[in-house]
């Protein structure tokens, strides 16, 4: 496994400071288990979709939870009993437990899913605060910008 020293990009950097354990976290991610398959989707300017193949999961078996920038997708099923009568002569539908863990870009949020002929969508959006929106500043061209600067200077 390799890792990367970013130091010497954070003494010029500022809010960057996830980045090298995102980096890690994802290179982790990438070498364990592909189940369930997914795709992700830009469905317009601000909205996305997580696609989740996850035939044979019932609605009841599957848990969304979204929390401080990342979003979990569990499902739990339970053990299916095999007998004589029950045999599988080839099993190549997985039907084993799994969770698949996201990570969240700042103020995107879950707006809802969706269980569909075996695939899970997930819809996110992101809103952006209006505090957060660029504004235009109005210049103006005499006067003082304080009100405190206007009684200084009739003083």
């Amino acid at each position: 496994m390799t890792t990367f020293d970013f130091s010497p990009l954070f003494r010029t950097s500022v809010g960057y400071d996830r980045l090298a354990s995102l980096m890690n976290s994802a290179n982790r991610c990438e070498q364990g288990s592909s189940f369930p398959p997914y795709n992700i989707q830009k469905a317009g300017d601000d909205h996305y979709r997580i696609t989740m193949a996850v035939a044979g999961f019932a609605e009841s078996e599957l848990t969304i939870t979204s929390e401080h920038n990342k979003l979990i997708v569990t499902g739990n099923r339970p053990d299916e009993r095999e007998d004589e009568e029950n045999a599988y002569l080839y099993r190549g539908i997985a039907t084993r437990s799994f969770e698949r863990r996201f990570n969240l870009a700042d103020h995107v949020r879950v707006s809802g899913a969706r269980l569909d002929n075996g695939l899970l969508h997930i819809e996110l959006e992101r809103e952006i605060p209006e505090a957060m929106k660029p504004r235009t500043i109005e210049i103006q061209s005499s006067g003082a910008l304080l009100e405190g600067d206007a009684e200084d200077k009739a003083a």
